[in-house]
């Protein structure tokens, strides 16, 4: 099953929209958005195995949702002529369809390492020392074993 407008309004408790109209408009491309949000993750990720669909119009279903309840990042706006006032207030949002954490943990689409991550077990390259930045995950070699085939710098042979 693939989420339409429909579902957007059943998750929302009201009637949908009608087809073609301006909101039901609005709310397929917010569904596309989603969609292509996480197909560019998962591109960018190179995991080419297909997502569960249940988990997948699950997520698509409930950023809309979220989108829908909190479209812009205005917390108020007021509109007034003469002597009336009309006020609508929102809850925060990003004023764009976004896909939580949480959601591409449940996609499996997280990045491997994040910002506070270490390999204990580190890279099967057993030329480096210890403490080179390469086994805390670092995309680069502090020792220099990467140049030189055995560790160059930080006590590991000569040093200049």
């Amino acid at each position: 099953m693939s989420v339409t407008p429909e579902n957007i309004a059943v998750a929302l408790g009201q009637a949908a929209p009608v087809p073609d109209s301006i909101q039901w408009q609005q709310w397929q491309q917010w569904i596309d958005d989603a969609e292509m949000l996480i197909q560019v993750r998962k591109d960018q990720l190179g995991i080419t195995d297909a997502i569960d669909m249940a988990k997948l119009d699950y997520v698509v279903r409930e950023a809309v949702v979220a989108h829908v309840k909190r479209p812009d990042d205005a917390t108020q706006v007021t509109i007034s002529v003469d002597d009336g006032s009309s006020s609508k207030t929102y809850r925060s949002g990003k004023g764009r369809v976004t896909i939580l954490d949480e959601w591409w943990i449940i996609l499996g689409l997280t990045n491997p390492s994040g910002a506070f991550s270490i390999d204990a077990v580190g890279p099967s390259n057993a030329t480096h020392l210890p403490w080179c930045a390469i086994n805390f995950g670092a995309g680069f070699c502090s020792c220099g074993a990467d140049l030189a085939g055995y560790p160059i710098f930080e006590d590991g042979g000569e040093c200049w």
